[in-house]
Parts: structure tokens; sequence; C-alpha cells
């Protein structure tokens, strides 16, 4: 190794944010290891790179002794002396061992190390840059598609749709761009693994968040989303402006805010409805589109009586029950339905 090489690791510095010494650091280490490997040796070994002209040299480090049992370990007390007069039994001398050999396996080691200290690098920068991204919306294109798993280009990585985590109305086919949902970012040995998700209630708040301006400006909550992935979310709101209509907000003029989201979810049906502290109010909303003649809760219960028009039994319990399936998850109220004619 030689100047060129420690001007390379500035340069790595500058630009991988790298730290000079760390890299050299862990350099030596590897080169203690390389040396022992290639010269069978038992020594105790220290290996020093210099910091400005990147000469490698290794050093066997040997305790003084009067009568050495083990050379590759010990050193007579007469022989250190020759070489530094001030040291006595006990004390620890560090004797140049370097191969004649050793620049190339050195050259060799270094670059392994280096590589491989860049690749962990832009894995720590690209899972910092995707953690922070985690509970987010982000946009992608489908790379490709292996058995039931959906891999999608974010990038600077890639996004792993599973099976439990796709839509299944959804149809999904390689270029194909669409809105995902950040689900988990784990650390692996390869790299940042990246689990997204289109079927998660999050990528419906999210969607909102971006499409309402109300909602970003704080004025409009999310209190709650209820979801059947590709066939209906509910999703309750709330304005802490008493001027400003929730729901009217979400759905937008001519229910083009609304309209994008659904466009976006390929067709998903969304109930929005008003958030109210009171349970009665906010189970019977949450029922929508059915209209309910009256509520009656049981707050110790969790659990809720609602009596409908006999005409809005079945609007109420929805198709398979998903709409009171749905109210249930929405409140985190038990509902039973029942009609006026019962």
């Amino acid at each position: 190794m030689n100047g060129e090489f420690i001007e390379a690791l500035d340069q790595i510095e500058k630009e991988k944010g790298i730290d000079k010494d760390v890299l050299l650091e862990a350099i030596e280490a590897a080169l203690i290891s390389a040396y022992k490997r290639n010269f069978s040796t038992a020594q105790n070994v220290k290996v020093k790179v210099n910091r400005e002209t990147g000469e490698v040299k290794v050093y066997a480090s040997k305790v003084v002794t009067e009568n050495p049992k083990n050379e590759c370990l010990e050193i007579d007390i007469d022989e250190a002396k020759s070489i530094n007069r001030d040291l006595t039994v006990g004390d620890i001398i560090d004797i140049e061992v370097t191969p004649k050999k050793f620049g190339r396996i050195a050259a060799q080691t270094a670059k392994q190390v280096v590589v491989q200290r860049i690749r962990e690098a832009e894995r720590g920068i690209i899972y910092k840059e995707f953690i922070e991204k985690e509970n987010e919306i982000v946009t992608s294109m489908i790379q490709r598609i292996e058995k039931k798993t959906v891999f999608v280009d974010l990038g600077k990585a890639e996004g792993i749709l599973t099976a439990a985590e796709q839509v299944p109305t959804e149809e999904y086919k390689v270029n194909d761009r669409l809105k995902i949902y950040i689900l988990d970012v784990k650390k692996t040995t390869k790299g940042p693994q990246i689990l997204v998700s289109r079927s998660h209630p999050g990528l419906v708040k999210r969607l909102f968040e971006m499409e309402v301006p109300e909602i970003q400006e704080g004025i409009v909550q999310i209190k709650g989303i209820a979801r059947e992935a590709g066939s209906r979310t509910k999703i309750a709101v709330h304005s802490i402006d008493e001027s400003i209509d929730p729901v009217g907000s979400c759905v937008g003029h001519k229910g083009t805010r609304v309209q994008k989201i659904v466009d976006e979810l390929r067709g998903e049906k969304i109930d929005i409805i008003k958030w109210s502290q009171d349970p009665a109010e906010y189970i019977a909303s949450a029922l929508s589109p059915a209209k309910v003649l009256s509520t009656e809760a049981d707050e110790e219960e969790k659990t809720a009586r609602v009596v409908v028009d006999e005409q809005q039994l079945s609007l109420a319990i929805g198709k398979e029950g998903q709409n009171a399936r749905l109210a249930a998850k929405l409140t985190g109220w038990k509902i039973d339905i029942k009609s006026q004619s019962f």
C-alpha cells in the first residue's frame, strides 16, 4: 500500500462519510488475521499502517525474560537490551517481523475491508432512509413477481409485497406503478429488508392526509379506520373547528377528493363518517349508509343494541355481514342489530 491508498481513504471519508481512522483500524485488524493465516504463526502480532505513507509493518510482541522457553512469545533480556537498553524483565517489546511478500497480501486484504465497509455504510444509509419512511406512502414500480410475492422498486432499495399484504381483488403486473405503504424495515446481513403493504389501513389514512388539506393542517382529525382491503373501508373523522364539516372536507367538491383515493385503491368503496364522543351517536353513524332508529349502548360491556327499520336491516348488516363487521371494528363495540318489527 502507498500514499495513493491513503488519499483514496480520504476521498471515501468525504464521499461516503466513513471515518478514515475507523477504516484503518479495521484494515489493521484484518491484516493480523491475514498474517497468521498466511504465515502459520503462533506469535502475538500487531500490524500498523502508516497514516501518511500507507506503509504496512508487522510487529511481534514478546515478553522480556531471562530464560526464554517460547521464542514466539518471549525474548532473552540480553537480546532485548541490544534493541533497547532501558528494557527490564517483564517488559513487552515489539519486534518488526514484516515478511517480504506481505505487501501484496496487505493490499488485497485492505481492498476487501474497504469494499465491505463501504457496502455496510451504504446499507446503513439505506436503512436510515427507509426507517424514517416507515408508516409512510411511497410510489413504486413493480420490478418482478416470484410465485405470490411482488417485488417493487423503491429507488435505492427493493420492497417486498407478500401475499398477506396484497389486496385480493388487485392484479399486479411488472412495470405497474402503485403507491405502497412502508410496513416494516428490518436490518439483515444482506442489507435492509423492506416490507410493504397495499392492504394496511395505514395506506388509506396516508392517502387522506395527502388529499385533504384540512387533515394536513390538523383541523380535521382521523379518529379511526376499519378496512377490508379491496372491498370497503370505513373512516371516522372529526373537526376541531365547528365551522368546518369533516365529512365534507374529506369528500371534496363533487366528491373529487375521495374519488382520487378510490381510484388509487382501484374502486374500493369508502364510507366517511362523523366521529362522535357519544357512543350511541358514533355507532349509528358507523352503520352508514343504513339509517338507525335507536341505539342503546352499554359502556361497561362495550355492547350496543341498534334498531333499524325492517327495510334497512339488510343494508345495516351488509353483504355477508360486512357493514356491521366494519362498524364494530371501527367503534370497538359489539353491535347487535335488530329490525323495528322484531
